[in-house]
């Protein structure tokens, strides 16, 4: 968006989940148990180690939910036909950036014997499908994506509904854990929730609006949670500790995303959107930096971690860089379980991650601010 039309509370929302986020992808290359156990698995996790994957998991439908109603105010400048051929184009795009630059950098290998689906390639999917859903009544859209979040698992389709290993050719396959249909249901709510930010609303009453939605979703969560029968795959339980049964009702789905995860993660997404506006701090406003440059720091941080993370295994382990096999069925991106460190490092490196990438987003931001090109808007 232009500089007049753009909203600091979701820029800063933005910038906030983006750092979140990227603790998350730390863990992944760092830590210890990265590649042996998922942190949410109760029976193997640590209470941080879980909360510091399970916060993360507001990112992924905040980012897409806020690509929404990006998407909503761009009609402020641009006609439903032009905004059509922009989102065809830069979700094409989104789709190379997957397969080719965010591939490298999760992998470190050209033999494409694994091809990942994931976030930046479901957002690019979910862009092409929207420039024809645009067009739709708003109400419309609204009716359709509430009726994905709460029926798509029974349709299970690859690709579009659901998670898994694809077979494309001998020695070549494609994993999907982002399905398109049940994202791109969030980007729809994004775009009917971009209504809130009309001249028409003042801030008081988008609050309102804001917390009541969240309030509600958060309420539907806790009901239907509580019932145990409906809207997430992985039932609650409980287990030999209070806490762990707390943390046993908070542990839903992401892969594929349920109907509980999105309830959860988007409602608080909403709180956080009306707790933001109007927010006006030197810390607000370096957070910003971030919401405002996703891609160009998206891609850049995983080239960050993934470098400097081989670097440490390569160190631990006493391997030289001859002995690292990059392929997928002996590593990941070149790492295996025997490096790693403790989770207070893995803290450690996400703050030093981010103070080191600030600077970089924070110029390349001030150059898309002051340049027009065409180009600029793809990245």
């Amino acid at each position: 968006m232009s500089e007049k039309t753009r909203i600091s509370s979701i820029d800063i929302a933005r910038g906030l989940l983006m750092v979140i986020m990227a603790l998350d992808h730390v863990r992944d290359y760092f830590h210890t148990s990265a590649f042996v156990f998922d942190p949410t698995d109760l029976s193997k996790t640590t209470s941080i180690l879980f909360f510091t994957r399970w916060v993360t998991h507001f990112c992924a439908p905040g980012f897409v939910f806020l690509s929404g109603i990006s998407i909503y105010l761009s009609l402020q400048r641009r006609s439903k036909k032009d905004l059509s051929v922009f989102l065809l184009t830069r979700g094409l795009w989104l789709v190379i950036v997957e397969f080719v630059v965010m591939r490298f950098a999760l992998l470190f290998n050209f033999y494409f014997d694994v091809t990942l689906f994931g976030i930046i390639g479901v957002i690019g999917a979910c862009m092409i499908l929207m420039a024809a859903f645009l067009h739709f009544n708003q109400r419309l859209l609204l009716g359709i994506a509430l009726i994905i979040l709460f029926g798509y698992h029974a349709i299970p389709i690859p690709v579009l509904t659901s998670i898994g290993f694809i077979s494309i050719l001998p020695g070549h396959a494609l994993i999907v854990s982002y399905p398109i249909i049940p994202w791109l249901a969030i980007m729809m709510l994004g775009y009917c929730a971009g209504e809130l930010y009309n001249s028409s609303i003042s801030v008081q009453q988008r609050q309102r609006f804001l917390l009541g939605f969240a309030a509600f979703a958060w309420l539907l969560f806790c009901v239907l949670r509580w019932i145990n029968v409906f809207g997430d795959p992985a039932i609650w339980s409980v287990q030999s500790t209070p806490g762990i049964t707390f943390l046993s009702f908070l542990n839903v789905t992401k892969y594929p995303v349920s109907l509980l995860f999105s309830l959860l993660t988007l409602g608080g997404v909403l709180i956080l959107l009306a707790l933001l506006e109007q927010v006006k701090t030197k810390l607000s406003a370096a957070i910003m930096v971030f919401g405002r440059v996703p891609l160009f720091y998206f891609v850049l941080h995983f080239y960050v971690i993934h470098t400097v993370a081989l670097i440490f295994f390569i160190w631990k382990t006493g391997k030289t860089w001859m002995e690292v096999d990059f392929h997928f069925d002996k590593s990941f991106g070149g790492i295996t379980p025997e490096g790693g460190f403790s989770l207070g490092w893995v803290y450690l490196f996400w703050i030093t991650l981010i103070l080191l990438l600030y600077p970089v987003c924070k110029a390349y931001d001030r150059y898309k601010s002051t340049h027009s090109y065409t180009w600029l808007s793809y990245l």
